[in-house]
């Protein structure tokens, strides 16, 4: 009898244990959705979670003071007038970059305050400007 009664203890305690919720991994995602432990972040062009890391064009930091350099990604709208920048530093996950008639360069507004440029570098590659100073290419 003590052995029945002892097992039966031993039983309901290991059902009230596995009925517990067990910590969601990952489960902190944005507003839009994303998460951002598994590396995603929203594109406003996208309009979806995107991965920075798996874009096709990515740029590094250059001359970082400190002591790793971050990279960020270029996204462009389908009709190549606006491009969207990733930032690492800024208080905006994106910047929206826009491009002014037939010119190659894409400008960050007057919403921001500080000055992106996105211009052509090389023969494929592009350069993020903050203030006319190179920071990523």
């Amino acid at each position: 009898m003590k052995k029945t009664i002892l097992f039966s203890a031993m039983f309901l305690g290991s059902l009230a244990f596995a009925q517990q919720k067990a910590p969601v991994l990952g489960g902190d995602r944005d507003v839009h959705g994303c998460k951002g432990s598994a590396g995603y972040t929203y594109s406003q062009i996208k309009n979806d979670c995107v991965r920075v890391f798996e874009q096709k064009i990515k740029l590094k930091e250059v001359n970082s003071d400190k002591s790793y350099t971050t990279m960020t990604a270029v996204i462009f709208s389908k009709d190549m007038k606006r491009a969207e920048i990733f930032i690492p530093d800024g208080n905006a996950k994106s910047i929206i970059l826009e491009r002014e008639g037939k010119n190659k360069i894409w400008k960050s507004g007057s919403y921001i305050k500080d000055n992106y440029l996105l211009v052509p570098y090389k023969k494929t590659g592009y350069q993020i400007k903050k203030d006319d100073v190179v920071i990523y290419q």
